[in-house]
């Protein structure tokens, strides 16, 4: 009798497929969020696999802050050109022109909590009712108390201690006007499994995941991109450096590693060999031990 298996990719891939269809299912305006960085391009490979030979019923929220890598930015355009998908752009910049959010000033300034307003307010102008996003529970400990599916209060709120069960793969996506979900379809990969699967799919990802030549300045156990929104503490001297990034963020809070992986051969090898979690070098996850969960609570990704 033949006996059919699937790998553990295939499982994960598989669940995250069910989850995002049960999203079209049960929403009527869903939309994913995409930031540019390898969660949320693999979450949207996903999508395209689960509505194949149909394009992506859905749009592609970025928030921009105005401080992307410029390499970001340009491979978010073309993958939304070949793609065939409508991209929703809510402005940080304009946010704070309206006085819906006030920039931080200091040498350690950053607009990544200023996202949680434009979010939000992107949300509710585009009437989105469940927001996928490509958040994975072992990358922070905050992130590990979410469900599959998140709901969110009117203000776009979440609370931790009042999430529904999600029993066997049922998932209740019941609300109230105004209030909203958070889906997160590859909760249970972890970063090694999204190497794997990057590697296994052949999906292009941003030229910053791999080793290139940058100009940076050592701070706080990291190498902080030179940019111009990165303000120098005395003594502090920019090198040049052979280094790629694990995660993307705004420039002036991601930070690299120094590295020659620039294959995905190699960055698969090293991953599985460094004991330091991929969000150790964001400097926006530094500034509490609840930094995550406190903006989380108020409606960030």
């Amino acid at each position: 009798m033949h006996k059919y298996y699937l790998t553990h990719l295939q499982e994960l891939e598989s669940e995250a497929i069910y989850v995002i269809r049960e999203v079209v299912a049960q929403f009527d305006r869903p939309a994913i969020l995409f930031s540019g960085g390898k969660d949320s391009i693999v979450v949207t490979h996903l999508a395209k696999k689960a509505f194949w030979p149909a394009k992506i019923p859905m749009p592609l929220i970025h928030i921009d802050t105005g401080h992307n890598f410029p390499e970001t930015m340009e491979f978010r355009d073309k993958l939304v050109e070949n793609l065939g998908v409508q991209l929703i752009v809510g402005s940080v910049q304009e946010s704070i022109n309206k006085g819906r959010a006030v920039e931080e000033s200091g040498i350690n300034a950053s607009r990544n909590e200023l996202q949680i307003v434009t979010l939000l307010d992107t949300i509710e102008s585009h009437k989105i009712d469940a927001a996928i996003g490509g958040a994975r529970r072992d990358e922070e400990k905050a992130r590990a108390k979410e469900r599959f599916f998140s709901h969110r209060d009117e203000f776009g709120q979440w609370d931790p201690k009042n999430q529904r069960p999600e029993l066997w793969n049922i998932f209740n996506g019941r609300k109230r006007m105004g209030e909203h979900f958070r889906v997160f379809p590859i909760s249970n990969w972890t970063e090694m499994d999204i190497w794997n699967y990057i590697l296994q799919e052949n999906i292009a990802i941003p030229s910053l995941y791999f080793a290139h030549q940058r100009n940076a300045v050592y701070r706080d156990n990291t190498w902080l991109p030179a940019s111009e929104f990165l303000q120098l503490r005395e003594g502090e001297t920019i090198e040049n450096k052979l280094m790629r990034f694990r995660t993307l963020g705004d420039i002036t809070i991601t930070g690299g590693i120094e590295s020659d992986a620039d294959t995905l051969e190699k960055i698969v090898a090293e991953v599985s060999a460094t004991r330091s979690t991929e969000r150790g070098n964001r400097s926006d996850d530094k500034r509490s031990d609840t930094s995550m969960e406190d903006r989380k609570k108020q409606g960030y990704f």
